[in-house]
């Protein structure tokens, strides 16, 4: 599993028939790989849930998406499994197929709640137009596998 999380100040999600919005939290990206685990689900949510990327008073990220009272937008994003060593089109073998990824990535998304964040999400498989103001900024990339963060 991949997540790239990105500190913001507002997103949105726009597809024909769907708009959600945030102000300040993580517009996720979140990649579901071949190998990604139901282990790597609840796992992954705990360490966002925890992750301190927020400034405190003294300008050192010490505050996580919770002391801020943030929310998350959260954009399935097969892209992140590109393999692109090879000619110049990437390949996306290495993402999960479409029915099993997109059952993955709403139980991530349920475990993200539990955690008692705000979700928001956009829509799986759809083409979205995503905005942001990243900041900071701040992007940081999250792996686990097995259960495991790397």
């Amino acid at each position: 599993m991949r997540v790239v999380v990105q500190r913001v100040s507002r997103a949105s999600v726009t597809t024909e028939a769907h708009f959600e919005a945030i102000e300040q939290g993580y517009l996720l990206l979140v990649g579901i790989g071949e190998d990604t685990s139901e282990e790597d689900l609840p796992v992954m949510a705990k360490k966002l849930a925890a992750a301190r990327l927020f400034e405190d008073n003294a300008g050192k990220m010490n505050l996580s998406i919770r002391d801020v009272a943030g929310s998350i937008l959260s954009i399935s994003q097969f892209t992140l499994y590109a393999d692109v060593k090879k000619g110049n089109r990437p390949s996306f073998t290495q993402a999960r197929q479409p029915d099993e990824a997109a059952k993955m990535y709403e139980a991530f998304n349920d475990f993200l709640r539990q955690e008692g964040l705000v979700v928001k999400t956009g829509v799986f498989g759809a083409d979205m137009t995503v905005e942001l103001v990243n900041d900071g900024p701040v992007t940081i990339v999250y792996d686990s596998l097995d259960g495991r963060i790397q």
